[in-house]
């Protein structure tokens, strides 16, 4: 077994599944296991900074587990880091942009100075479901005329299919479910 082998299998020991939430029939993966493990969230970290070390010029987490892994990677990797938020969270002015979720709808919002045209921009999320938050995150960073770089995601729910809204994008994933 490789190291991202028993990095990807310490990850799916430490996830809970909480059934019927936030809705009923939705099965949540819960992460907060693997973030009360200091030793183990530094594994993910590093797999994604090694791999990505000099091919990103920022990272953008979307809300908000997104948040958590890309700011620490952006730190080590020293490069800026942009978030992608729910709508009317962000204070200035922002590109916005509706998608739909497994279980419903939402819209997401990214400040319109936050990536500079021809900026290669890697995104980071915990998990990869229907693709639609990929996708708009995506939208959100080609109205800036950035260049999304990838899609680093911990989880990928394979059932969902996400991974066919995104075609031409970079996807990496840790475990896939």
């Amino acid at each position: 077994m490789n190291n991202r082998e028993e990095l990807a299998r310490d990850v799916s020991n430490a996830l809970r599944d909480v059934p019927d939430f936030p809705e009923k029939g939705v099965v949540f993966k819960d992460f907060t296991p693997l973030l009360a493990d200091p030793e183990l969230s530094a594994r993910v970290v590093a797999d994604v900074v090694d791999r990505r070390r000099g091919e990103v010029d920022v990272i953008v987490g979307i809300e908000a587990r997104g948040f958590i892994f890309g700011s620490v990677m952006a730190h080590q990797l020293g490069v800026p880091f942009i978030p992608i938020r729910k709508a009317g969270k962000l204070p200035a002015e922002c590109f916005q942009v509706s998608y739909e979720l497994e279980y419903g709808s939402a819209v997401v919002e990214m400040h319109t100075d936050a990536i500079a045209p021809g900026t290669r921009a890697l995104l980071i999320d915990d998990v990869l479901a229907t693709g639609g938050t990929a996708c708009a995150a995506a939208e959100l960073i080609a109205a800036a005329q950035g260049i999304v770089a990838g899609l680093e995601v911990i989880l990928e729910l394979s059932f969902l299919n996400g991974r066919d809204r995104l075609p031409a994008m970079d996807v990496v994933t840790l475990l896939t479910d």
